[in-house]
């Protein structure tokens, strides 16, 4: 099953939410969920009584051509527009230690069992087609190309099998990163904040099974495809070099409190041990330029740059959509 959330003409009240639309598998058109259920939020939070209605609906757009209408990706909002909470792992230890590395810090051996997990702003997601607003080029601006789960209600000490029940719905990420203010903030000790401004998440959420048998140990085992003005930046596979599955990352992020449904949980930069799939942020390919030739060649994003992430199936179908979006001057 594939979900969106249509933007609204105007934000009060639930509007900010969006209205749920179910988009058929081609992501060619869409339709109306509200009478079922009217945001994606409240299909969460009882998705056991709304998933077969939802269900049919899809099978219904997917069989008849005839039915729903077209999908235009530039009126979505992210499939969850806002979230009580987004959580942000970094499964793939070659970007960690890369990054330790040009800094010339070895990676803690914990870090092999011990996943790295920070907890996010989840007040306001970007949609898939809107600009990445900044306030200077000086800030490092930079785009990190992840996969995420939205989960369902999970209870503190979940174990990592009964976690894996939890995932509803996968989606494809771009988590946005101001590089030059994260130095400063962490240095504080008390996480991020400035360094982190809203994320964006692809056009529509799936549910595992669209996946077929590229879901497979809590994992998606498909190239995350970054192009970045127009050109292949990078396309490392999601499911190799990750050291912790989804189910292990939900786990962890219960160890101390329970997880409310609508909770998203991102892998971290999608990043391969092999460098010839390139990368999935300018941060990571300024660190090999680090390594190799003693400095980074590669600047930051500037005002008016593009970048592209979709993932696709082996049949070359886009399975989520894809972010399209540009760097601008922040509208004060």
């Amino acid at each position: 099953m594939k979900l969106a959330s249509l933007r609204s003409a105007n934000l009060k009240n639930t509007e900010r939410d969006g209205v749920l639309i179910v988009v058929d598998r081609s992501l060619a058109r869409y339709r109306s969920a509200e009478s079922i259920v009217p945001t994606m939020q409240q299909a969460l939070e009882n998705w056991e009584a709304y998933e077969p209605r939802l269900q049919l609906m899809y099978d219904e757009l997917n069989r008849d051509n005839n039915q729903g209408n077209p999908l235009d990706v530039s009126t979505l909002a992210s499939p969850l527009p806002r979230a009580y909470q987004w959580l942000d792992g970094s499964a793939y230890l070659s970007h960690v230690e890369r990054v330790r590395k040009a800094r010339g810090v070895e990676m803690p051996p914990s870090f092999l069992t011990d996943p790295l997990m920070y907890q996010g702003g989840s007040d306001i997601f970007l949609g898939p087609r809107d600009n990445i607003e900044a306030n200077s080029e000086a800030d490092g601006i930079d785009f990190e190309s992840e996969v995420a789960v939205i989960i369902g209600d999970v209870a503190q000490g979940v174990n990592v099998k009964d976690a894996e029940k939890a995932i509803l719905f996968l989606m494809i990420v771009n988590d946005v990163s101001l590089r030059n203010l994260i130095p400063s903030e962490l240095s504080k000790g008390f996480g991020f904040l400035h360094g982190k401004p809203p994320t964006t998440f692809s056009p529509v959420a799936v549910t595992p099974e669209e996946l077929g048998e590229a879901w497979k140990n809590c994992k998606v085992h498909l190239p995350l495809i970054s192009h970045y003005n127009s050109e292949k930046f990078g396309e490392p596979n999601a499911g190799i070099d990750m050291q912790f599955s989804f189910a292990e990352l939900i786990a962890h992020a219960a160890k101390t409190r329970p997880l409310t449904a609508g909770t998203i949980i991102g892998s971290g930069t999608v990043s391969n041990q092999d460098r010839n799939t390139g990368c999935s942020c300018l941060a990571e390919k300024r660190v090999l330029e680090i390594i190799d030739e003693g400095e980074a060649q590669t600047p930051f994003m500037r005002f008016g740059d593009t970048i592209h992430i979709e993932m696709k199936n082996d049949s070359g179908q886009s399975i989520f959509g894809a972010i399209d979006q540009r760097v601008s001057v922040c509208k004060r």
